[in-house]
């Protein structure tokens, strides 16, 4: 079992409290208006207390492990992903490659190969996937599934195994660990969903890409961007080796590419005319509409942790 380092275990501490907190204000508004109907923030509540609850036991039992969890958050994706976007009969065959690619990539990652785990997805498998495609002699819509295919590798498994690659990262920062890069990005990934979300219900008037997602606005996404800024300042260097302004950077990368993560599976499901990815997770739809901006947001975090770092 993974000795969590101090200042880890102290953000786990205080994300633990946030949640219950958050049940006792649901309570106490239930209590106060049993008239209204809560169940869609009950759902979302209980499915927090999941999803934080799988993550921080997979953390405490060991860096494998965690590992292991993150390479089945992308077979989940794939395989969500492949069930709402058609593809051909005949693309099964290939398609088992994708599959078969994940535990190669974690494997590569568990070991701590970079030049294999970086170049794996994006060199091999895109090579060996048309192969297989051309071997199975049928031209016809060719163009249209090796692109779905190839995007689909990159989405759910070379973009989400960079998060497994941060728990590898040999780090100086003894107080957090590799654990505290992995803190870092989740937390400020996720609450910049947060903070865009509230910034643009307050004060939301410009629309960004109202035939993408008519909720998107400059306010919000402003508004987000410097939240997000502001706390990466001062909570980057206590779960990470960056200096305030350097972790501050990291921020306001975050949210931006956080965003367009969003808005690329929200064009996604706009093509095919859906609401959600999958009903996976209650409350909050389908394992892509959760993951959506850590997609973009990990990579991006991680090779800026690489740049600096090593």
């Amino acid at each position: 079992m993974l000795i969590i380092p101090a200042n880890s275990k102290f953000v786990m501490l205080c994300i633990a409290i946030s949640l219950i907190s958050a049940t006792v204000i649901r309570l106490a508004l239930q209590k106060k208006n049993p008239q209204k109907d809560y169940t869609e923030l009950r759902q979302r509540i209980q499915s927090w207390w999941w999803m934080v609850g799988l993550l921080f036991g997979v953390l405490i039992i060991g860096v494998s492990t965690t590992i292991a969890f993150i390479g089945f958050l992308s077979f989940l994706a794939l395989k969500e992903f492949l069930s709402i976007t058609p593809t051909r009969q005949i693309d099964r065959r290939a398609i088992f490659w994708l599959y078969l690619s994940i535990p190669f990539q974690y494997y590569w990652i568990s070991i701590g190969w970079y030049g294999m785990f970086i170049i794996f997805i994006p060199v091999y498998i895109f090579l060996i996937v048309p192969i297989r495609m051309v071997m199975l002699g049928q031209t016809e819509g060719f163009i249209k599934s090796a692109g779905t295919l190839h995007f689909a590798a990159m989405l759910t498994i070379f973009c989400i195994s960079h998060l497994a690659y941060l728990l590898v990262l040999p780090t100086t920062h003894v107080e957090a660990g590799s654990i505290g890069l992995v803190l870092c990005l989740l937390i400020l990934t996720q609450f910049n969903d947060v903070a865009q979300y509230i910034w643009g219900k307050l004060f939301g008037k410009h629309k960004i890409i109202p035939k993408i997602s008519p909720n998107k606005t400059t306010e919000g996404f402003l508004g987000g961007l410097i939240t997000i800024v502001s706390v990466s300042y001062f909570l980057g260097p206590y779960l990470t080796s960056l200096s305030s302004i350097s972790a501050a950077i990291a921020g306001g990368l975050i949210s931006v590419s956080g965003f367009f993560g969003d808005l690329v599976i929200s064009s996604v499901k706009r093509d095919l005319e859906i609401k959600d990815t999958g009903n996976l997770i209650p409350g909050h739809g389908g394992i892509l509409d959760r993951l959506d901006s850590l997609i973009f947001t990990a990579p991006v975090f991680f090779h800026y942790i690489y740049y600096l770092e090593f």
